[in-house]
């Protein structure tokens, strides 16, 4: 069946509105990338790689670029809502592929709002006296409430919790390079050595994960200008800045504190914080941005996600309605706010919490097949088919490999 014979997409009598440009979009995909999870999880990549630990950042960066490049080759040439699911449509011409890749999409973004909705109360509750259950529903309220106002509202003050989350993250790495100024530093234990791939590469699928986030940007595209340059643009600054950071607070955590007191440590930037002198409220307060950033983006994206299956026709068309006044699909949003707080409330999340990083490997794997499939069809040079397959190879050789480990 020919690309052109897919059914078009129900038009809603309001569009939504493009008012996101390349520094806001950016902002929105360093919110979704940078997360409260950087502060805990070099300590967990210390305890597997060592002093090596910058390497596994490096090579986990190295992924996430093929995986990045597909994203950007596909948002190039079809910037819509429910991205994911939009991509493998046209690929492979199957709406039950597309819906199911749609829904992990979407499932992985409630079941995220919702666990960082009980790490956010939990800041909370240091500032405001309330009963978990009342202060969860507030804080989600309120959320929803701004994610339905407006896109540039939603993005701006998003943006504003994301340069609070980086100016936390450029404290503790100028407090490290402090730190190492007064007690020296060991250049060659950062030297790789023979046999020391194993402890890099174990390294390195947790690191993977701290660059998650990128990909949610393509759900934005039918609110972005210029989406076919936009997109792409935003998607290689989220990582050469995320990529910039990490590697940094990496370079400087091994050093400043010995690998097995960081990966031993419940937070292990904060106690390089600490050595160094730093007040240890300022970083509890930045965890109140990086939560609630966390809580917004992924509200917003999973009521694009769920728009967009409503317009591709795979999901009831009242799901992808605009609301006139402020341009935003509020019966999607409703909805994701609604699940939001009932997961917060009564879900078991830590177990749901995990399936979530597998179901990213596997979303990353199916939309490079799809661009490899994409390329294919239209006859593309194999130099530009090459990306996809290397992106298809990683992802797909990393999920195999995380299956393998837990069976």
């Amino acid at each position: 069946m020919p690309a052109e014979s897919l059914p078009a997409p129900a038009q809603p009598a309001t569009a939504l509105k493009r008012s996101l440009g390349l520094g806001l979009l950016t902002l929105y995909g360093l919110g979704t990338t940078i997360g409260a999870g950087i502060y805990v999880l070099i300590g967990a990549i210390a305890g597997r790689a060592g002093g090596l630990a910058p390497w596994s950042f490096l090579v986990a960066a190295l992924l996430a670029g093929l995986a990045a490049a597909s994203y950007a080759g596909l948002s190039r040439r079809h910037p819509r809502s429910a991205g994911e699911a939009h991509y493998v449509l046209v690929a492979f011409r199957s709406r039950a592929l597309s819906l199911v890749v749609g829904l992990l999409v979407l499932a992985t973004a409630v079941i995220s709002a919702a666990a960082i909705a009980r790490g956010a109360a939990g800041y909370l509750s240091f500032f405001v006296e309330l009963p978990d259950w009342l202060l969860l529903a507030l804080l989600v309220g309120a959320l929803g409430t701004l994610a339905a106002w407006g896109v540039e509202e939603s993005a701006r003050a998003a943006g504003l919790c994301t340069l609070v989350e980086v100016g936390g993250l450029l404290l503790v790495l100028g407090a490290g390079i402090l730190l190492l100024s007064r007690q020296g530093t060991d250049g060659a234990a950062l030297l790789p050595a023979a046999g020391d791939l194993d402890p890099i590469l174990g390294g390195t699928l947790i690191a993977f994960f701290a660059f998650v986030g990128f990909e949610h940007m393509v759900n934005m595209a039918e609110e972005v200008k210029a989406p076919e340059r936009t997109l792409p643009r935003a998607i290689a600054l989220t990582l050469a800045v995320t990529t910039l950071l990490y590697v940094g607070l990496a370079l400087v955590a091994v050093q400043a504190v010995p690998p097995a007191e960081l990966a031993a440590h419940p937070a292990p930037l904060a106690l390089v914080w600490s050595r160094a002198g730093g007040p240890a409220w300022i970083l509890g307060a930045i965890g109140v941005f990086a939560t609630l950033n966390g809580v917004l983006a992924m509200m917003i994206l999973g009521s694009r996600v769920l728009y967009g299956l409503a317009r591709q026709g795979s999901l009831p068309a009242l799901l992808g309605r605009v609301g006139r006044r402020r341009q935003t699909p509020l019966p999607a949003t409703l909805t994701v706010v609604a699940v939001s707080l009932l997961g917060a409330l009564w879900l078991p999340l830590d177990a749901l919490a995990e399936a979530t990083s597998m179901v990213t490997l596997l979303t990353f794997t199916v939309v490079s097949a799809a661009l490899l499939r994409v390329e294919t069809r239209e006859g593309q040079p194999w130099r530009k088919r090459l990306w996809p397959l290397l992106a298809l190879l990683a992802t797909g050789g990393l999920l195999a490999w995380e299956l393998a480990r837990r069976l």
